[in-house]
């Protein structure tokens, strides 16, 4: 049987296949930079080993966030063989992943526009060109944390106008000391801010809250997207929940830079089992 794992930071999707048949799980998400090896076989023997139900697997196919670096990559891979002691267990990034699940075989840009946000030009075979990943901290434009974060800035410097900040307090119950304790000194800052991503969906039309996903997706458009000479010349596809909630600000932006977009996808599993098969 045949594992195969779309590993993000907030959730995680594995889908097993045994003779044409799949088998969907969903866990937490894995992300190197906020859990160790000993962390993540202890999650996966938590969450996914128990509805498996003794599936023997023979291959893993893993794509991963922060999976970019060799040393995560590796880390990952051994917490994998600890779980899945007798498969074949291969690792890549969340961003090759992306690739094959939005394109397959054929040539285009793929982007990732999820809890974080990457981009790269795939020639059908490999990634050729591929910004450099920079975390929620000093990247990640576009992400569900670059807009949550945008939503807290708001709210603590005050420029919601007062219907908007009345929303916001009636949707959380929280006060500017939690929110800096949850971002400085919790552990997993990033998804905690995109969480606030959905105050924006929750809102939309609100001028200042269209404000800030045009904004926040033009940063990725101009900062990444333009990097790439490709952009122009193939299908720009995107995946994952930020994407695909805001798909309308993605067809204009698309529209405003003369880029022809391709697929706009929830999730990549789909295209990464037609790949493997």
């Amino acid at each position: 049987m045949q594992l195969i794992a779309d590993a993000g930071s907030t959730k995680a999707e594995w889908c097993l296949l045994n003779n044409g048949k799949i088998k969907t799980v969903l866990t937490s998400g894995v992300s190197p930079y906020f859990l160790n090896g000993d962390q993540i076989a202890a999650l996966l023997g938590k969450e996914l080993l128990p509805k498996l139900k003794n599936a023997v697997i023979d291959e893993v196919y893993y794509y991963g966030t922060g999976c970019l670096n060799p040393d995560n990559q590796k880390m990952v891979q051994k917490s994998l063989k600890r779980v899945f002691k007798e498969a074949r267990v291969k690792v890549w990034h969340d961003v090759e992943g992306a690739a094959r699940g939005l394109c397959v075989r054929q040539k285009g840009i793929a982007c990732i526009l999820g809890t974080g946000s990457s981009s790269c030009y795939y020639d059908g075979k490999a990634i050729r060109k591929n910004n450099p990943g920079l975390g929620y901290v000093l990247g990640d434009e576009g992400s569900g944390a670059y807009l949550g974060r945008k939503v807290v800035q708001y709210y603590l410097y005050n420029t919601f106008d007062e219907d908007l900040r009345a929303r916001f307090d009636a949707t959380y119950v929280t006060n500017a000391n939690e929110i800096l304790e949850r971002v400085y000194k919790q552990p997993l800052p990033n998804r905690y801010l995109a969480g606030f991503a959905k105050f924006l969906a929750d809102n939309r039309g609100h001028y200042m809250v269209e404000n800030i996903i045009e904004d926040g997706l033009n940063d990725f458009f101009f900062t990444h997207l333009c990097k790439f000479q490709e952009t122009w010349k193939y299908p720009v596809n995107f995946v994952g929940s930020i994407a695909f909630g805001f798909k309308d600000v993605i067809k204009e932006l698309c529209n405003s830079y003369s880029f022809e977009l391709g697929k706009i996808l929830q999730k990549p599993m789909k295209g990464l089992i037609e790949y493997h098969s």
